[in-house]
């Protein structure tokens, strides 16, 4: 259904709201797939410089929905390579999240379990309330991982701590999130918003085509050997060298003001 997530653009920002509050928004197939419809949207949308996903009532995501997960008893199952595919097909959320020519930031404003863990892990930036907590959760319901946690988190907390994260699926609050570099700060739950829409709308002043450079470079700086990519962030630098932002950036510093990036 398609208000199981809601998309309001507004200032240059894209904020996408997991709307399932009575379920602590527990991802289903369509939300999916209007997630991901939305995401390639904000992608492609020049008038989007940031994208926010957050959810809505007391949670970010539960995770997917266990309830929905298996078909009932008779059900025909499609053949295994088929859905394979499928799930495939919705992870790209997850990979625009995390390569999309945007800022993305995670507003953690409750649980945030499974799948929701894996799609704020995709993120760029990850601020917390303080309530939130946090398991990788797969464990518990018999599971191996899904939507690219188990590649996001061991960059970022390293490879003994994430196997302990998944072996156990112990929750952990949002203090211990930040101190593992999981999230970049904490805030009381009744600040979060205005804090993320503080930071979001920070970037939006910022060059977005140096924005889209930077992200791409410190993806690239994880999967390259070294030499590969300095000729990657040469090349990207060349070609923002006498661009419009470059320019503008250089004439606001002359002038002493800020810069005014255009679409």
């Amino acid at each position: 259904m398609a208000d199981e997530v809601l998309y309001d653009v507004r200032d240059g920002v894209a904020t996408l709201t997991l709307n399932r509050p009575d379920r602590l928004n527990a991802q289903t197939g369509a939300m999916f797939e209007v997630a991901l419809g939305f995401l390639d949207r904000a992608a492609t949308d020049r008038g989007v410089r940031v994208v926010v996903l957050t959810g809505a009532g007391r949670a970010f995501s539960a995770g997917g929905d266990l309830s929905a997960m298996n078909e009932p008893a008779g059900t025909e199952v499609p053949p295994r390579p088929a859905r394979v595919r499928a799930l495939r097909e919705l992870t790209r959320t997850s990979q625009m999240l995390h390569e999309m020519p945007k800022v993305t930031i995670a507003a953690i404003n409750g649980a945030c379990a499974g799948g929701g863990f894996s799609w704020a892990m995709a993120c760029d930036l990850r601020y917390a309330a303080a309530s939130a907590k946090f398991t990788t959760a797969f464990v518990n319901a018999g599971l191996s991982g899904d939507f690219g946690l188990t590649w996001f988190l061991p960059r970022t907390v390293g490879s003994t701590k994430a196997k302990e994260l998944f072996f156990f699926g112990d929750v952990f609050g949002a203090a211990q999130a930040k101190e593992l570099g999981i999230v970049n700060d904490v805030f009381a739950d009744e600040e979060l918003a205005t804090q993320v829409a503080a930071r979001a709308a920070r970037l939006v002043e910022k060059s977005p085509r140096a924005l889209a450079g930077i992200k791409a470079n410190l993806n690239d700086g994880g999967n390259l050997d070294l030499g590969r990519h300095l000729e990657i962030e040469s090349d990207r630098l060349i070609t923002l060298i006498g661009s419009a932002d470059n320019r503008e950036a250089a004439a606001a510093f002359l002038e002493k003001r800020p810069p005014r990036f255009v679409d």
